[in-house]
């Protein structure tokens, strides 16, 4: 018999103990300016006032975003005021085929904007899963001038969670069922990510910006960039599977810029539920240039940034960010074929990126995080047991024929991926002074 343990975790009880985070509306563009855009026309979307019969103005609402996705021309800007969406007939996705400005958070009646008390929430059911297995929300063809800003992305209510394994006391569901297992009575799990970018669109300016992106099975951002900057600001990532961000070039000529500023970033978990692979923060690709800087990155399962796919160090720069507890690394980082080295935050200024200054190995004093789940995550382990009879008479004849030994192999896992209360997310933004999701 063989066992291995995992324990991700060191103490971060101080966590646990972290003040209520400060709030505020959101605040990056006038509601006047977003309502009269410079160019095209504004659309406007209510779930529970709206009509997809509607025009789409502030007095005639549509009900529903794909609608004014579909309705909208490229340049137009589209508000969404608060509730709960899940896409026309609840689909449960979006797909976006041109450069569009959306925003949510919106008051009932376009007057104020708020994350927490206007909260604009797509949220898809599990249902959704049997009907369509997409990204919550694809970018496709020309994504020049699109922005993203003021959301809550929730998949926690489309995943399959186990009943009653991998759920530690406290939690509001046990494990994350990847296909072919499910709940009895769900549709699968649906890996996809939160939000896609697939490489073969044209290229251009991205903005993401102030939204949660929450309960992912497979990404928080998974984007191709053929060419222009994508910014990645001010965001909330938590609990989402394989990476937060993994963003990659995918010209061969000029490559294109990524900055990855002001996120808070934590309960990265793996690929699987042994822990052995994926879970990183943010995954720096190829034919990119990087800047990351001022994030909160820590409680994922595999690393905090992972710099193993070989891109040029001089398109990097790693500066001013806040790491703690990640479980192999602060930086992975391979700086030739075959060397693999796990980093802590203290090590990093040795490596020779364009910048790496200011980086700090702290817990976030202000950092309000479910404590259930927090405790949770630092338990987490997974245990293995094999049971190999070789004297057994089915062995003996397997070993006399030169075939494999057979016995049986019991597996457990106390936590892996369970879904995160999406409310009490909303809580970091503005948490901690300087560092991480600032209040929008």
């Amino acid at each position: 018999m063989s066992r291995k343990t995992f324990q991700p975790g060191l103490c971060l009880v101080v966590l646990a103990l972290t003040l209520m985070a400060l709030t505020a509306p959101l605040g990056a563009e006038d509601i006047t300016t977003l309502m009269n855009p410079e160019s095209g026309r504004a659309w406007f979307v209510s779930g529970t006032a709206g009509n997809n019969g509607n025009d789409g103005t502030k007095e005639a609402p549509l009900k529903n975003i794909d609608r004014a996705v579909k309705n909208a021309a490229a340049g137009d800007t589209i508000l969404v005021a608060e509730g709960a969406y899940t896409g026309t007939f609840g689909v449960g996705y979006i797909k976006i085929d041109k450069p569009l400005k959306l925003y949510g958070s919106f008051a009932p009646d376009f007057s104020a904007r708020d994350i927490n008390t206007h909260t604009t929430l797509f949220q898809p059911n599990n249902k959704s899963a049997a009907k369509a297995r997409e990204p919550l929300i694809t970018l496709q063809k020309n994504i020049d001038g699109t922005v993203l800003d003021g959301f809550v992305l929730d998949m926690g209510m489309r995943n399959s969670y186990s009943t009653t394994e991998g759920k530690p006391e406290g939690v509001e569901t046990g494990m994350l069922l990847l296909p072919p297992a499910k709940n009895s009575g769900d549709a699968a799990t649906v890996e996809k990510p939160i939000l896609f970018v697939p490489s073969a669109t044209q290229g251009g300016n991205l903005t993401v910006r102030n939204n949660v992106f929450i309960n992912g099975a497979n990404f928080g951002i998974q984007a191709g960039l053929r060419s222009g900057k994508t910014t990645i600001t001010d965001n909330l990532f938590v609990a989402n599977r394989m990476a937060a961000i993994e963003v990659f070039g995918t010209s061969g000529q000029e490559p294109g810029e990524v900055e990855i500023a002001y996120n808070t970033i934590l309960f990265t978990w793996s690929r699987l539920d042994d822990f052995q692979d994926m879970g990183y923060g943010v995954r720096i690709m190829t034919k990119l240039k990087y800047d990351i800087h001022h994030n909160i990155i820590g409680g994922n399962i595999k690393g905090g940034v992972d710099h193993r796919r070989y891109n040029k160090d001089e398109w990097i720069k790693v500066d001013n960010n806040t790491f703690f507890v990640n479980k192999t690394a602060d930086f992975s980082y391979s700086p030739e074929s075959n060397v693999l080295l796990d980093l802590s935050v203290g090590e990093m200024v040795d490596v020779p990126l364009a910048s790496v200054s200011g980086n700090k190995g702290d817990i976030p004093q202000g950092l309000k995080v479910n404590e259930a789940y927090l405790d949770g995550y630092l338990n987490a382990r997974y245990s293995e047991e094999t049971d190999l009879d070789r004297d057994s008479p089915a062995n003996q004849w397997r070993s006399v024929l030169g075939l494999n030994l057979v016995g049986t192999i019991e597996t457990s896992v106390s936590m892996f991926g369970n879904r995160y209360p999406w409310k009490e997310a909303l809580g970091m933004f503005g948490a901690v002074d300087g560092v991480g999701a600032r209040k929008p």
